[in-house]
């Protein structure tokens, strides 16, 4: 996966990612902790290829944080989330660049995801455990079906 890019005056950040790429990320946003945060999520095929999984779930922690994120890629976009980024701000990135950038991940991906902190107090750790955990979700859906799977709806 590679990103480059900047988050600018409106706080857009450019990317190019490749999906298909060699496992390896090279992050360059001018910001150091949304690098290293970008850099945690592993996205091994494309979200919706036609045998793709197209949902995911993992808890992880991050020292004394512990983050569940679960994910569908249903077209649908929607986040939901019980953690409240608005006021936190860790390394010089301010934490509503960090819940704008899920929601237009979500978006751009068409993803339903779901962001449950279920511990945590210092920013940075929640913030790497929530990363960390989408990382797994994504990796989780671009997993091959074993068998036929129904979509349940």
């Amino acid at each position: 996966m590679t990103l480059t890019g900047y988050a600018g005056e409106e706080g857009r950040l450019h990317a190019r990612v490749d999906v298909n790429g060699a496992g390896t990320a090279r992050v360059d946003t001018g910001i150091p902790v949304l690098d290293h945060l970008l850099a945690l999520l592993a996205l091994s095929d494309a979200l919706h290829a036609e045998r793709a999984r197209g949902h995911g779930s993992a808890v992880v922690p991050a020292d004394e944080a512990l983050a569940h994120v679960a994910l569908e890629a249903s077209g649908r976009p929607l986040l939901v989330s019980n953690v409240d980024l608005s006021d936190m701000g860790v390394g010089g990135l301010a934490t509503d660049l960090v819940a704008r950038f899920l929601t237009q991940f979500a978006e751009g991906a068409g993803l339903t995801l779901h962001v449950r902190l279920i511990e945590g107090r210092d920013t940075q750790h929640v913030l790497a455990a929530i990363f960390k955990a989408l990382g797994v979700g994504l990796a989780q859906s671009c997993r091959p079906r074993r068998r036929k799977e129904t979509d349940g709806d």
